[in-house]
């Protein structure tokens, strides 16, 4: 088997994890400027220089170019563009974008923008955040503002990333940025909000660039029962409309999910549900494992973590599960009129170290990526509507609350020299995209 000739391929990576020149061209603070400030990165890092990339970029395009990637998905800070998240444009901000984008179509490799990954502006957090629809009008403008600048020449933008992650571990449990811990209803406010927010940007952006293709990313994960007690059953049930039916039925569909109409009575206005949904070009989806979810009272929607049945971990204490990308892409294709759909993130964690010679032989990683990939092309051979693969991550980088302690990249930085050294994954995966083939591994 081969996936077809038109299967792009490429990288991903978010602008906060790998810029660093936080203070530098008129940048504003964001919301994980405050949280780091607040001492709540697990080793007490911040990422105001974590991969340089700033001032970097054109050797990690290189690298991009070297391995045969045809794609690459990065994200523009909205503090760079406007410090304050409204108002005054701030120039150099767009000058530096303006200049990856060019460095990019020079190496041949296709721009894949996302507007939010994750670094809100710091006064719109004050001003209420993703808690408030006071925040859709301020994301629609910069859409309109970047596009402008940048729609010329990149023809793929992607609204959001993870806005599940953003909403449950943001508003949430508080266990990433801006750490508030609000419950579920700080939740569904979050989810619901970035649904508007995206919606009226992609609807901002297409009137004035209609050619390009318009999507948004989140992170899929089916819901797992950790047993068959009917109680576990319906609690990865309810899980699953919090975790992936808010963003995917708001957008392509239009509506709220039954099991959480009650819940959101008090967010969901009369019209919204027309509001949130908006015709896309394509899907990106971000997949690491399934959720385990079992009934626990007290808990948001009575919902806890279980234990996943699996014999092969990830550094992030994630389990290992390939089959559960193929049952992710069959129910797109299932339960969403089978939407064009790419892999936007896919990769793991592993603590890797250079041998005696400075090489990295991440084979755990290696294996991982095979075996999702074999998962993708099963998908695609029974009909799945899948348009290409970008693996997370580029770089080894500033991995949010965890600091710089969790590698996910394919190229290993070093973070006292921020040299970089590609790892054999990165060497498996220029074969995958330059042959469309999968390779034997050992």
């Amino acid at each position: 088997m081969s996936f077809p000739k038109d299967f792009f391929w490429g990288a991903s990576t978010s602008s906060y994890q790998i810029e660093g020149a936080l203070d530098v061209d008129g940048r504003g603070p964001c919301i994980w400027d405050t949280f780091a400030a607040q001492g709540r990165i697990n080793d007490g890092t911040n990422a105001s220089v974590a991969c340089d990339h700033y001032h970097r970029w054109p050797e990690d395009v290189a690298l991009l170019k070297a391995a045969g990637f045809g794609a690459y998905r990065f994200s523009i800070a909205w503090p760079r563009i406007l410090p304050t998240g409204t108002g005054a444009v701030n120039a150099k901000g767009l000058d530096f974008y303006d200049r990856l984008v060019d460095g990019l179509l020079a190496a041949g490799i296709r721009p894949m923008a996302c507007l939010y990954h994750w670094d809100l502006p710091q006064p719109l957090e004050d001003a209420g955040g993703w808690q408030t629809r006071a925040i859709v009008g301020p994301f629609a403008d910069y859409a309109r503002i970047v596009s402008e600048r940048l729609a010329d020449r990149v023809k793929d933008w992607v609204m959001l990333n993870e806005p599940n992650i953003v909403a449950i571990f943001g508003y949430g449990f508080g266990e990433h940025a801006p750490g508030k811990v609000l419950g579920a209803q700080g939740m569904l406010a979050a989810l619901h909000h970035q649904n508007l927010a995206q919606a009226e940007a992609m609807r901002a952006i297409k009137a004035q660039h209609p050619d390009v293709r318009l999507g948004t990313v989140t992170n899929v994960q089916p819901c797992l029962p950790d047993s068959t007690d009917p109680k576990d059953i319906a609690a990865a049930e309810r899980w699953d409309a919090v975790w992936n039916r808010v963003t995917l039925d708001g957008l392509l569909k239009g509506r709220v999910p039954t099991l959480l109409a009650e819940s959101m009575t008090n967010i969901v206005k009369t019209g919204d549900e027309k509001l949130i949904h908006f015709p896309i070009d394509l899907l990106g989806l971000n997949y690491y494992s399934p959720n385990t979810m079992k009934h626990e009272p007290g808990r948001p929607f009575d919902v806890g973590w279980g234990t996943p049945k699996v014999d092969r971990w990830t550094d992030m204490a994630w389990p290992v599960q390939p089959d559960g990308l193929y049952d992710l892409l069959t129910s797109i294709k299932r339960d969403y009129n089978n939407q064009a759909c790419y892999i936007a993130e896919n990769g793991a964690a592993y603590v890797d170290q250079p041998d005696a010679n400075g090489a990295i032989h991440d084979a755990d990683r290696v294996r991982y990526f095979a075996d999702h990939l074999r998962s993708v092309e099963r998908a695609v051979a029974d009909g799945c509507n899948v348009k290409g693969y970008l693996c997370w991550s580029l770089l080894d980088n500033f991995e949010w609350a965890f600091g710089l302690t969790k590698r996910f990249g394919i190229v290993r930085v070093d973070y006292d020299t921020l040299k970089r050294t590609p790892k054999d994954s990165y060497r498996f995966l220029s074969e995958v995209a330059k042959t469309g083939k999968i390779p034997a591994i050992l």
